[in-house]
Order: C-alpha cells, then sequence, then structure tokens
C-alpha cells in the first residue's frame, strides 16, 4: 500500500532542496516521520485534526486545523501529499517575511478570491478562539456566562 511513497526519489529530494529551505538530510529525516505517521504516504483532514489535538488537548482545534490543511493540500485533493506538506512547513518555519504573509494571507483568504472579508477574518479568529479559550481554563460555563458562545 505505501510501497510507491516508501522511498523518496533523488529528482524529488533535488526539487525540495531547490524550492524549500531545508537540506537533503533533513528532507529525508522530514519524509522518514512522514511515512512513520502516514504509511500510506498521504495526510488526511482528519489525521491533521488528530496532530492538532495532541498539541491542544484542552481546546477544540478542529476548525483550526481544517483552515490550515486547506492551505497544506496545495492541489486540493483531500489529503497532504509529502512534498505538500514540507513546503508548507519550510515556509511556515524558515520562510521571509513575505513568504510567511502570502502563506497568512491564503489561511484567512477561504475562499481564495483575494481578498479576506470581515467574516473571513471573523472565521479565523473563531477557529483560533475555539482551539485555546478552553486551554486558558475558561469553562464553557464561564464563555456562556460572558457571552462569548
Amino acid at each position: 500500500m505505501g510501497k510507491k511513497n516508501s522511498k523518496l526519489k533523488q529528482d524529488t529530494i533535488d526539487r525540495l532542496t531547490t524550492d524549500t529551505y531545508f537540506t537533503e538530510k533533513e528532507i529525508r529525516q522530514w519524509h522518514k516521520g512522514f511515512l512513520k505517521d502516514c504509511p500510506n504516504g498521504l495526510l488526511t483532514e482528519q489525521g491533521f485534526i488528530k496532530i492538532y489535538k495532541q498539541f491542544f488537548p484542552d481546546g477544540d482545534p478542529s476548525k483550526f486545523a481544517s483552515l490550515v490543511f486547506r492551505v497544506f493540500d496545495e492541489n486540493n485533493d483531500g489529503a497532504i501529499e509529502f512534498e505538500e506538506f514540507i513546503r508548507a512547513l519550510s515556509i511556515t518555519s524558515r520562510g521571509n517575511l513575505d513568504e510567511k504573509l502570502h502563506w497568512a494571507f491564503r489561511l484567512y483568504d477561504v475562499d481564495n478570491d483575494g481578498y479576506i472579508t470581515r467574516e473571513e477574518m471573523y472565521n479565523i479568529v473563531d477557529a483560533i478562539y475555539q482551539m485555546v479559550v478552553s486551554a486558558r481554563g475558561v469553562s464553557k460555563e464561564q464563555q456562556s456566562v460572558k457571552g462569548v458562545t
């Protein structure tokens, strides 16, 4: 099942070292870890959400993770392949300011129309809030009393 994705071809490595801020060694290490977590070479949206839940166990990162997933999934096929993963990781972790701003803009511009509407802004803020509010010790009851929900 995972055979076709189990080994990176040299031309893929060469392309990724040119297109990203990672070295060949780093790309090989990331690929090894990616296949460990995704033996078939594909990271689904549910798998992506599951990863986020490990980092935000007290909140609900589902909405935010789905928004980030959409940006990682460059070809919109419903799964993140290793090349998509490593390119997004390169930008978010080591990219220059312009690259990071462009990536963040794509995160906020949910309908990809080139504009961030008020609704899209509220959408991302709400997603972040859902992800972190419980982690800060604010109970659902307190949120309701404060009129947050």
